[in-house]
């Protein structure tokens, strides 16, 4: 699975890459790769108001729906478009052309309760062997 270094990554398996106090946020691959086929991404709203860890949006696949949280609270100040003619972009280029928004951050201290990438992918290694067990039982 690729984890990009610099990023900042959720629980929920979303990712934030910050410049200049504003995040670009996305799904991660382990995200896209449980989702399967993405089929539909309902984009937010420009200047629409988040809060960090509340819905972003939500991804349709031909797996299920999921909601998209926002790893930052700010304001949305720019969508992908490109998602909605192409919403399998997700899938091909998760981490580059597959972004969903980016956000004016209204808090950078909220970056603590963000996992690095050595931390996502310790957290990734320990959901694999709760499955592995899971498996076993």
């Amino acid at each position: 699975m690729e984890i990009v270094e610099h990023y900042l990554y959720t629980k929920e398996h979303e990712w934030i890459n910050m410049e200049d106090g504003t995040g670009t946020v996305g799904i991660t691959e382990y995200a896209q790769s449980t989702l399967g086929d993405i089929t539909f991404v309902e984009l937010p709203n420009v200047d629409a108001e988040v809060e960090q860890f509340e819905p972003l949006t939500s991804i349709e696949s031909v797996k299920s729906a999921s909601d998209i949280f926002s790893p930052m609270s700010g304001r949305v100040v720019e969508i992908n478009d490109e998602l909605s003619e192409d919403p399998g972009l997700i899938n091909r280029s998760c981490y580059d052309k597959g972004w969903i928004a980016k956000v004016e951050i209204s808090d950078m201290d909220e970056s603590s309760n963000l996992m690095t990438a050595a931390e996502y992918g310790s957290y990734l290694e320990s959901l694999e062997r709760e499955g592995e067990a899971e498996g076993d039982e």
